[in-house]
């Protein structure tokens, strides 16, 4: 198994299901109510586990009862969590998530003992990041939190895979060293990359724009687009990736696979534009039934589903 080390926020996840959302001051009554593990740390280590790869989590939990929950939903994944530490007198991370009929999700987080991960938490995985084949974070941890992964990334000679979302305010020199920066549509704007672009522009767009800023804001780009897959760009090319039509049914955590499944694609050594069509494969499975991690397919699943889809272009 390929190793990917994911610095990340663990989260307890809870998710009421509605009609639609409420309107500024409206009460609503939910249609179902979930409660599951979540946050993108643990979130992107379970996908990148269940496509295959062999991976430590390093994440925080606090001292309350949902952290029982958080590492027995751990430990039933398969994950390596000798690196989940527990913080004295902090709660466990919270997401309030509200998922509507049509799929589409608002998330209020509550960090809790995310924001207890620091730097020098992460030189002291040093030796662990050395041995990785790649290194996920994401940007639900303190900016320099994230900085530091990527030093010591640097530092090891460990391929850096950075998830801004949100889109934190990391040093350019930190982004710089991803290989792939992965941004959504809003997070890429925010970041500078494809600032003119609208949602619904053509995705050659969105790829021209991801190979403009290589080199110029991170060695590669991974732009995603929802329903309509991905664009990809590095310094051999540029390429989209068009997502396979589904039902969707909640669309929480979906980014989260695709991420995930790209670090373990990645960590097996495959191009860029192949593993992005495995990573495009692995968020429509996701979409296809509720909840985060539970959506989630194992490798052959991912897999089957990428060889039926398109090629990048």
């Amino acid at each position: 198994m390929s190793g990917v080390v994911v610095f990340g926020s663990v989260n307890l996840d809870l998710t009421s299901y509605v009609a639609a959302f409420p309107e500024p001051g409206e009460t609503i009554h939910s249609v179902g109510y979930r409660v599951a593990l979540g946050g993108k740390g643990a979130n992107q280590a379970i996908a990148a586990r269940l496509a295959g790869a062999g991976v430590d989590l390093v994440a925080r939990v606090g001292d309350d009862p949902a952290a029982e929950l958080v590492r027995s939903d751990i430990a039933r994944f398969g994950l390596a969590a000798d690196a989940v530490a527990t913080v004295p007198s902090r709660s466990t991370g919270v997401a309030q998530i509200t998922v509507a009929d049509s799929g589409e999700n608002t998330i209020v987080v509550s960090s809790g003992a995310n924001a207890a991960m620091d730097a020098d938490a992460v030189e002291a995985e040093s030796a662990r990041v050395a041995e990785a084949d790649v290194v996920l974070t994401q940007g639900e941890l303190p900016v320099p939190t994230i900085e530091a992964v990527a030093r010591v990334c640097a530092r090891t000679g460990t391929r850096f895979i950075v998830n801004l979302a949100p889109p934190v305010a990391v040093a350019p020199a930190s982004v710089a060293i991803a290989d792939p920066l992965v941004v959504n549509e809003h997070e890429a704007r925010a970041l500078g990359i494809g600032a003119e672009l609208v949602d619904d522009v053509a995705a050659e767009r969105w790829r021209d724009a991801a190979a403009s800023a290589v080199g110029r804001i991170a060695r590669s780009i991974v732009v995603t687009l929802g329903g309509r897959g991905a664009v990809a760009a590095d310094a051999a090319g540029a390429w989209v990736v068009a997502a396979p039509r589904v039902a969707v049914v909640d669309t929480t955590g979906a980014g989260d696979a695709a991420t995930g499944a790209l670090a373990a694609m990645l960590a097996e050594g495959r191009a860029l534009p192949e593993a992005v069509r495995i990573a495009v494969a692995a968020g429509a499975l996701a979409v296809q039934s509720r909840g985060t991690v539970d959506s989630y397919a194992g490798r052959d699943d991912v897999l089957a589903l990428a060889a039926a889809s398109e090629e990048p272009r």
